[in-house]
């Protein structure tokens, strides 16, 4: 290792620079994979209304599997897959 003061802080600065993109994007992945979950376990429903609750189970679930529908149909017509 250099003894020259510069590379010192440069390294410091890098290795800070690293550990901050190391966790934000830990918190990012974890908290968009924890809104999608919420999302489609209906946690937004009022609380006590079980029909609410799976109403809203259901039909996420729908939308999600038309969704993969239509992109797969899209590339079928497309020639992709």
């Amino acid at each position: 290792m250099s003894t020259d003061p510069r590379e010192a802080a440069r390294a410091a600065e890098a290795k800070a620079a690293l550990d901050r993109v190391k966790r934000d994007s830990e918190t990012v992945l974890g908290t968009s994979a924890g809104r999608a979950a919420n999302h489609f376990a209906g946690t937004d429903a009022p609380e006590g209304d079980r029909i609410e609750l799976w109403g809203r189970r259901i039909g996420r679930s729908l939308s999600l599997l038309g969704v993969i529908v239509l992109a797969w149909w899209l590339g079928h017509q497309l020639k992709i897959w």
